[in-house]
């Protein structure tokens, strides 16, 4: 297996590539376009730490007796996704997307290496952050609440502002995307970006 050495993600001039997506970003935008942005960024991030990857390469554990692989946490942060912006703050009455009560781990014990099962969490998690990116867009301010009644978003229960659940969600991708970095660079040594 080749191995690509972080240095390798800089051009010669030690600058980083144009091609990034997450390069030129807003510098002096107002709050919601830093928070939105630096989340798309944490989101694209995700996506290009999966490229190109086929099912059996996503479903991949990491080290027994762990269960997290690529897809499991593609499944986990759809669930995130959801349980933050369509329940938690526009309200909705969804069911979980991959988990129950009785099954808590069953985003990351379901994670097989199916062709079906990787397309259905790839279109779970882009269906999730469509409706996120739309009700930030949306919403009047970063002020709009949301009640955590049952305590699931750590919040010790009660109202949460949108600016809060942002910041939290942030957290989860910059959380995960390390456990990330790790299973990528297991299943092929490419690191960087």
């Amino acid at each position: 297996m080749a191995t690509t050495r972080r240095a390798d993600m800089f051009t010669a001039d030690g600058k980083p590539s144009d091609d990034d997506p997450r390069e030129h970003r807003p510098r002096l935008g107002d709050e919601r376009t830093v928070l939105a942005d630096s989340l798309r960024c944490q989101r694209l991030t995700l996506e290009m730490k999966c490229a190109d990857l086929d099912p059996e390469a996503m479903a991949r554990r990491s080290v027994e007796p762990s269960t997290m692989s690529l897809l499991g946490l593609v499944r986990h942060l759809a669930e995130m996704e959801r349980a933050t912006f369509r329940v938690l703050m526009a309200g909705q009455d969804v069911p979980r997307l991959f988990c129950s009560d009785t099954e808590r781990d069953a985003d990351f014990d379901g994670a097989v290496a199916d062709p079906q099962v990787v397309a259905q969490a790839w279109e779970a998690w882009r269906t999730e952050v469509d409706f996120a990116t739309r009700f930030v867009a949306e919403a009047p301010d970063l002020d709009v609440t949301g009640n955590d009644r049952a305590n699931k978003h750590g919040s010790g229960g009660g109202q949460m502002s949108l600016r809060e659940v942002m910041v939290g969600m942030i957290e989860e991708y910059c959380r995960h995307l390390g456990h990330v970095d790790l299973l990528r660079e297991r299943i092929d040594g490419r690191v960087g970006q």
